[in-house]
């Protein structure tokens, strides 16, 4: 029987179950509100997409990108013009591209060259050997501005042409413009998208009319919160946050923040029936839940800290945007929603309100129930099924993970992308972006010299020579962000900084990319490790183990592995992509390892504590009939909002979103379900080991024995 001792004047919530806590709480929400929602619109001003700022300031393209910002004049914005007329180029169609070029070069006046050779058709414009094109490239310094803002007006200047003649403006800045546009206002979409598909879950998942409002409210407040936390850090420590963290910010938020509410929420409708105040109801499900929560989130947070040891800004930023996201929707779900659950009372649940009641109703067998009691009769059925499904998928990494181009990063290719594919049809020898090398102005003719000789160069030209240093422009016959073009690259960087004395150094679009790749390459090599072990610990103190945490760090990590295969087969096959973003692997290894840990966390914490009465094949059991429904519920949340990636226009976010959502579903629905129980289920007493819990127990006759062995009927 059930006794409210709220009801007879007793608090057995202490100072928490008082009548004042929850106003109090939601209060201090509205007082902290005041200051940080303002902030959170901020946050937009202070993201990059700049390559430069995601690179290590140590990076050679870094150190380039920065001499020629200090330079006068600054850094320029490179735009081809690609003209092409089938038929074959017209004397209208010439006349029409040098007027353009003459009206642009006036507008952005160019750099003038000090030497190098001029074709028969001036210094700048360009027929093609087939008479089927013309080209022209055009600097334009950044004071005019940055690349989106000024692809636009190039784009509208040189509309004026012959029935035709075709037009398309690409090169470095125009790519650079269009993946800006990409991000244009993306930071609202994600958030909205994200809004109504947890909502329409939450609607799902508790068939209320009103329920469904308070954690959504609550994840909302704890999302601005965290953009205008992000903000702050980034102004008082300058961490990089591109438009990719701030939309996986919002991502994360929504995620675990509903899920943390789902595990609540389910903790709480379970005490309502046992007490008659809800204010002790609350504070007996928060101490249910908490723990596990907290662990969840701990872990989390861990591993995002691990970036930190990153070289790539971009990703090393990630490390503490993230951790600020986590912790506040810890936080908010931990004060400000129950206190919101608290001050409206029952009635929140209707039309399904649970009801106080001292009787003990037996309830009939779920679909846990079933299911564990099948994974029992059949252990080594559920772990090598399961295992199998692992390694099928795991095949598919045998597909294409080759690294995914720039040019390739747009499932709709804008024009910029298109017009890269008939330079490269129409100048093969120009179907590379150019590198820029600085040197020093005595070695500059040597360093052109030797920069011409080196395999994989098509054309060499310099340019001014201003503020102690000369750029060069080289030009590879490959096209760009290949491994032909990054060997070019390489051998290139070699080539010059053999010549003494010139401290020239190579950089450039592909030269930040590759860049980019070699760091990315490197980071993973130190994070990923260093994520094992972290994870392995917190897991580790939680349990107060080794077995249970080696044996559910190895299913995390087989499930990563099955998910990026699974996830490979789509893209390559399905899909089309033509590789995996650098930035993928490592990303979605943090969010699966990290996240994929969690439900095993609140299954396993849950084992943990009915094993103390139960033994640990029913404490297993009890523990997947009581955590299945709702951590299934909470799975298939997070990978909805991870899903709501995959409606961007970009195949980095595309693949992440994918990815993540795909190993969310597999770890909550397979590895949490039926491999960790079945694994639970073989290993028995010995999954705590060395805990005391692993060992027999004394009985009162001195024989040695265990809960688990006095159950013939879960052993057969």
């Amino acid at each position: 029987m059930a006794v409210d001792a709220a009801s007879s004047g007793k608090a057995p919530g202490g100072r928490l179950a008082g009548r004042w806590v929850p106003w109090l709480v939601i209060g201090l929400w509205v007082v902290l509100a005041v200051f940080m929602v303002p902030l959170s619109g901020m946050l937009s001003s202070v993201t990059t997409d700049s390559a430069v700022d995601a690179l290590p300031a140590n990076a050679e393209s870094t150190k380039v990108a920065v001499l020629e910002d200090s330079l006068p004049g600054g850094e320029d914005n490179t735009f081809v013009f690609v003209y092409r007329h089938a038929g074959g180029i017209t004397a209208a169609d010439r006349a029409t591209v040098e007027r353009h070029y003459d009206t642009l070069a006036k507008r952005y006046p160019p750099k003038t060259a000090t030497s190098g050779e001029e074709d028969d058709d001036g210094p700048a414009i360009r027929p093609s050997t087939n008479g089927t094109a013309m080209m022209f490239t055009l600097d334009v310094s950044t004071t005019y501005g940055p690349p989106e803002e000024l692809v636009g007006p190039l784009r509208d200047a040189a509309k004026d042409r012959p029935a035709g003649l075709d037009l398309d403006v690409t090169g470095p800045a125009a790519i650079d413009g269009d993946m800006d546009a990409v991000f244009d206002g993306i930071d609202l979409q994600v958030f909205l998208t994200t809004v109504i598909v947890v909502m329409l879950l939450l609607i799902l998942t508790y068939r209320s009319p009103v329920l469904w409002f308070i954690p959504l409210m609550a994840v909302g407040v704890a999302a601005l919160t965290s953009m205008a936390t992000v903000y702050l850090l980034v102004k008082g420590f300058g961490i990089v946050v591109d438009n990719q963290n701030s939309a996986l910010l919002t991502i994360l938020v929504f995620g675990v923040g509903t899920d943390y509410a789902l595990l609540l929420i389910a903790r709480y409708r379970e005490a309502l029936h046992h007490h008659e105040n809800v204010r002790v109801a609350m504070v007996h499900a928060l101490r249910g839940a908490a723990p596990a929560i907290i662990a969840s989130a701990a872990t989390v947070i861990a591993g995002l800290l691990c970036l930190l040891v990153a070289d790539l800004n971009s990703i090393s930023g990630l490390g503490p945007v993230g951790a600020a996201g986590i912790l506040c929707a810890l936080v908010a779900m931990l004060t400000l929603f129950p206190a919101l659950l608290v001050v409206l009372g029952r009635r929140i649940f209707w039309p399904a309100i649970p009801r106080f009641s001292t009787v003990v109703v037996e309830e009939k067998p779920g679909l846990w129930v079933r299911l564990g009691a099948a994974i029992n009769r059949r252990r080594w059925v559920a772990t090598l099924s399961s295992l199998a499904v692992l390694g099928v998928l795991i095949v598919g990494l045998t597909g294409n993970t080759g690294a995914l181009r720039e040019q390739d990063q747009f499932p709709s290719p804008p024009e910029s992308v298109t017009g890269f594919t008939v330079l490269l049809q129409n100048f093969p020898e120009l179907g590379g972006q150019p590198m820029t090398i600085y040197t020093r102005p005595a070695y500059q003719e040597q360093v052109l010299e030797i920069a011409k000789r080196v395999p994989g160069v098509a054309q060499v030209e310099s340019g001014e020579t201003v503020g102690g240093w000369t750029d060069i422009s080289v030009y590879p016959t490959d096209a760009p962000d290949t491994p032909a073009e990054y060997d070019t690259i390489k051998r290139v960087r070699t080539a010059v900084h053999a010549v003494n004395g010139a401290e020239a150094i190579v950089g450039g679009p592909s030269a930040e990319n590759l860049d980019t790749e070699v760091t990315t390459a490197r980071d993973e090599k130190l994070v990923i490790p260093l994520v094992l072990a972290v994870v392995l610990l917190v897991l580790g103190l939680l349990l107060r183990a080794i077995v249970a945490p080696l044996i559910l760090m190895a299913t995390v990590v087989v499930s990563f592995a099955a998910a990026f295969g699974g996830s490979v087969f789509v893209f390559d096959t399905i899909l089309g992509f033509k590789g995996i973003d650098y930035s993928v692997p490592l990303l979605a290894f943090l969010f699966l390892v990290a996240l994929g840990v969690d439900y095993n966390i609140f299954l396993v914490s849950r084992a943990r504590e009915e094993t103390v009465r139960l033994g640990t094949r029913r404490g297993m059991l009890k523990a997947l009939s009581a955590t299945g429904g709702v951590i299934t519920s909470a799975g298939l949340v997070l990978a909805a909002t991870f899903a709501v990636l995959v409606s961007l226009p970009l195949v980095m976010l595309i693949e992440v979103g994918f990815l993540v959502a795909f190993g969310v579903l597999l770890d909550a629905l397979l590895v949490r379900s039926i491999l960790v129980p079945a694994l639970t289920l073989l290993i028995g007493r010995r999954m705590w080991w060395p805990n005391k819990l692993s060992r027999p127990v004394e009985m009162p006759d001195g024989e040695r024995s265990l809960v688990d062995d006095q159950e013939p009927a879960l052993q057969r």
